[in-house]
């Protein structure tokens, strides 16, 4: 099998390493791609919003299997394009993708398909998002309507700064607070059939103890040891197959991956977000502990086989990863400063490029993801920072309490 990757950041990363991997996929191509890709893929420059340009370069090589990696292309329509040429596409339609594009479509989708989620109003103008405001009362909760990198939410207690959000953003969806550990699941579908990965958290704040600003997320963990049992399963039956269901009834099925955010409340599992593709850093956890091979079952949902697909295969133990961030991210960051580490096992690159004399160089906000696994959570942690520790990029910043609470035992659920 022949395989386009699309996309050039650490969740691309984690899908080539687990692409290449997989027996079945003979050739892989990645599109731009970054230096640590370059190591299993052979890369491509390509607008990877330009819906056109994707679908020839797919033609041009032949490729069997086309695997959209960010939001921003699936949003363009670059999975519609693909399809069209009669290439098989992992990644859904530019209105399927809306779940994840407009987040007043996706609160529509869940309204309708009856999916446990927070109260929300849309806002275009201040007096509408004030009166939002007043009635959820604080924490308050202001998301920007469109796309933005992961960093459109606020989550304050201060209402003059959601209100300044709100106005930065222009149209916002204003929501009740949901109090709870969050959650994130991978479901990998084809439209009908639905398999779920491992459950995972990330970390949105900048600093420790989630303190400072959101950012695209700063680390992550898989499986969860404190997850209720019977979570996924829950979440498969209440949200998953609802919203599937709605979208097909719509016209509009999804096919990919569907990212389902959730927050464990005290009266259950309830959707934070929804998002159209792989998360970052989620996925690099999750597919690090994933066994099965990962090109067969990204072309099941692909090409609607995903029913007589095999049970997933998982390895034993936990995995941990924990982004190294450029000095001033998520701000303005500073690029071009020189890493080096950045080529030892289990680094993954997020934003880097090679500089003239070859280097390796910072590109991006969140520069790398140092990854490991472990026979338990406390030691994959333990190999995570060892690995932070052995990279070197002058300026840079990460968290040091990725996944520490689960560790020591002390996420609890709300009752």
């Amino acid at each position: 099998m022949r395989v386009l990757l699309v996309g050039g950041g650490g969740r691309e990363h984690a899908l080539a390493l687990g692409l290449a991997a997989d027996p079945s996929v003979a050739r892989l191509i990645a599109a731009p791609g970054n230096p640590g890709i370059a190591g299993v893929a052979e890369l491509r420059q390509v607008d990877v919003t330009d819906p056109a340009a994707v679908a020839a370069l797919a033609v041009e090589n032949a490729v069997d299997l086309v695997v959209i990696g960010p939001e921003a292309p699936l949003v363009a329509g670059v999975a519609d394009a693909v399809r069209a040429k009669g290439v098989a596409c992992f990644g859904p339609s530019a209105e399927a993708a809306r779940l994840e594009g407009s987040k007043t479509f996706a609160k529509d989708v869940m309204t309708a398909a009856a999916v446990p989620t927070a109260r929300a109003y849309t806002c275009t103008d201040e007096a509408e998002t004030a009166k939002a405001l007043d009635e959820f009362g604080p924490p308050y909760v202001v998301k920007n309507d469109g796309l933005a990198a992961g960093k459109g939410v606020v989550v304050t207690e201060d209402r003059a700064a959601a209100l300044a959000h709100a106005a930065e953003c222009g149209r916002v969806v204003v929501e009740e607070y949901l109090a709870g550990p969050e959650v994130s699941l991978f479901v990998v579908t084809d439209g009908e059939a639905a398999v779920p990965l491992l459950p995972a958290q990330d970390f949105k704040r900048v600093g420790d103890g989630d303190t400072g600003p959101n950012t695209g997320g700063m680390g992550a963990y898989a499986p969860l040891p404190w997850a209720p049992s019977g979570l996924v399963d829950e979440v498969m039956a209440d949200v998953v197959h609802p919203t599937l269901v709605e979208m097909r009834r719509r016209g509009t099925p999804f096919a990919g991956l569907l990212y389902v955010g959730l927050a464990i409340t005290a009266a259950g599992p309830r959707v934070i977000e929804f998002n159209a593709r792989f998360g970052d850093p989620e996925t690099q956890v999750v597919l690090a502990l994933l066994e099965s091979p990962l090109g067969g079952l990204l072309h099941a949902a692909a090409t609607g086989t995903l029913a007589a697909h095999p049970p997933l295969r998982w390895r034993d133990g936990s995995a941990v990863t924990v982004v190294v961030a450029a000095e001033n991210y998520p701000g303005s960051p500073r690029t071009g400063d020189v890493i080096t580490g950045g080529e030892l096992p289990g680094v993954i690159h997020a934003g880097t490029r090679r500089g003239e004399d070859g280097s390796l160089r910072s590109a991006g906000g969140r520069v790398l993801c140092a990854t490991a696994t472990g026979a338990d959570l406390a030691t994959a942690r333990d190999a995570a920072y060892a690995l932070v520790d052995s990279v070197e990029l002058a300026g840079s910043h990460h968290r040091r309490d990725i996944a520490a609470a689960a560790v020591r035992g002390e996420i609890h659920l709300p009752r």
